[in-house]
């Protein structure tokens, strides 16, 4: 089957056209700028070589209606007609305790989404914005929903609860959801099949890490616990969200200040974490630029990065009883070495040992990077939640 996987951010929309049959990208790229004068449309052609469309001010139906077709274009296109996409997959970001795993979307599916925009006011919305745009479009072809939050409703009570007033909960669904569910399955599932064994009796943590970062306790391949909460912005500390911070803080910031909700929502989600600290970038390779060149800040934003990751790892050990597996994926967990080897350094308390002039080798590349003699395997596995949402979407629709 050819499956068109797609992400409708606020302003973006990413694709990737996938052919099932042998799990080979046939094209990817992306709509930038939606709803701007200067939008644009990026992509690969079929040689590989990089290209940008200029599409000006476009909406969401806009946007979708430019890949379709550049996909079937003479010139850059990898298919003759729309018919030759037999389902689009979705991912959705929220789905609340609704939905436990990917689904065909249906109008009561549609409606289900809607009714969790309030926890998820700018990714949701612009979800739903997709799916309806296909919907106008191609409105034959069937549709997935591959939920960020589904591969985490298998954690216990004691792990997704918060220790507010119950009504809070039963009320107003305030609990850990988690997110990057997406990845985390498919990391934890690949590492298994590379190691080549069963994780169905194997303790992992899978640490999703880049400028947006979460950590996951994989106990017999399920979720048990993980880094993120009601909103993304709880747990690591990322590119510019703040992480794990005391509320009394917050709540003392906005009295002294007089910051509004909105003022707060922007400081946590946009100003904060390495950019925040660092006062230069959100951006990893800049930061160790910066260090090079002894910015004492960027050191600082990037010893707390990596300090808070370690904790994760720690704890999660410990709640589970031991670690038979690590896993690094993301931006930062599947290309930056120095990363890796500092976050591993601290753990070989709990056996854990690294060949580190291999790990400064392993870049974007499935590979053990932990010794023979580790109590730990350590892995890099290069994370695909667009060939995840692909394979959910073409078990469902057959």
């Amino acid at each position: 089957m050819k499956i068109l996987v797609l992400n409708c951010g606020s302003s973006s929309v990413k694709y990737k056209l996938i052919d099932t049959a042998d799990e080979k990208t046939l094209a990817e790229g992306g709509v930038e700028k939606i709803g701007l004068a200067d939008g644009f449309l990026k992509f690969k052609k079929p040689d590989g070589e990089k290209a940008i469309i200029d599409l000006g001010l476009v909406d969401h139906n806009g946007a979708v209606k430019a890949v379709l077709d550049l996909l079937t274009s003479a010139d850059n296109g990898v298919i003759k007609s729309y018919d030759e996409i037999d389902a689009v997959g979705h991912r959705v970001v929220h789905g609340a305790e609704k939905f436990n795993k990917s689904v065909l979307i249906t109008p009561e599916v549609i409606e289900q989404v809607k009714a969790c925009y309030d926890l998820a006011p700018l990714h949701n919305p612009a979800n739903i914005t997709g799916i309806e745009a296909i919907e106008a479009i191609m409105p034959k072809v069937p549709q997935v929903a591959v939920f960020d939050t589904a591969f985490h409703q298998t954690m216990p009570p004691k792990s997704f609860m918060y220790a507010l007033p119950y009504k809070y909960y039963t009320e107003d669904g305030v609990r850990r959801y988690g997110f990057h569910g997406t990845s985390h399955r498919y990391v934890s599932q690949r590492a298994g099949e590379f190691l080549g064994v069963n994780i169905a009796d194997k303790k992992m943590i899978t640490c999703h890490i880049g400028n947006g970062g979460s950590i996951t306790a994989v106990l017999n391949g399920k979720s048990y616990d993980t880094s993120m909460g009601l909103t993304p912005t709880e747990g690591l500390m990322m590119g510019t969200r703040v992480g794990d911070v005391d509320p009394g803080a917050l709540t003392f910031l906005m009295l002294k200040h007089g910051l509004s909700a909105a003022d707060l929502q922007k400081i946590i989600n946009k100003e904060s974490g390495v950019l925040g600290v660092s006062e230069i970038s959100s951006d990893m390779r800049e930061i160790e630029q910066a260090i090079k060149a002894g910015n004492a800040n960027a050191k600082l934003a990037l010893d707390m990065y990596e300090q808070r990751i370690i904790k994760y790892i720690g704890a999660y050990a410990a709640e589970m009883g031991g670690v038979d597996i690590i896993v690094f994926t993301g931006g930062v967990g599947e290309n930056q070495t120095g990363t890796r080897e500092r976050v591993c350094e601290p753990l070989k308390f709990m056996g854990v040992e690294i060949d580190k002039d291999f790990n400064a080798t392993v870049r974007g590349e499935e590979a053990v990077i932990s010794t023979p003699a580790s109590a730990v395997k350590v892995v890099v596995i290069p994370t695909d939640e667009e060939l995840m949402i692909a394979r959910d979407t073409e078990a469902i629709v057959k």
